[in-house]
């Protein structure tokens, strides 16, 4: 069973897990203000996360605010780093389509 204390020290080793990730493998001809937007996102991904929210773009907009081509803006170079995985699923009417996100397992076997 994990406990607090657990929970608090896998929060701050994501915290460095993704400031490494991103300021420390940069893309090229990427800019400082994409990659800080990239770790704000990774921070809002891993709260969803952890509240068992799905992340899908309609689900980080409504968290966010932003726009849904200021939502993919951050996320698709976490795709390319390889931090997120996306899955096209069904859309909650059922009717369309959507973009599931999802950590990639090696995400978490760095913080253990």
């Amino acid at each position: 069973m994990t406990g607090a204390f657990d929970v608090h020290w896998q929060s701050k080793l994501f915290s460095a897990y993704a400031l490494q990730e991103v300021f420390g493998k940069p893309i090229e001809a990427e800019t400082p203000q994409s990659r800080l937007k990239q770790v704000g996102m990774l921070t809002v991904l891993y709260m969803m996360h952890q509240n068992h929210r799905k992340l899908t773009l309609s689900n980080i907009i409504e968290v966010t605010g932003l726009t849904r081509n200021g939502a993919a803006e951050s996320i698709n170079p976490l795709i390319q780093r390889g931090i997120l995985t996306e899955t096209i699923v069904k859309n909650s009417m059922g009717r369309g389509t959507a973009r599931l996100f999802e950590f990639s397992p090696s995400v978490f076997d760095r913080l253990t």
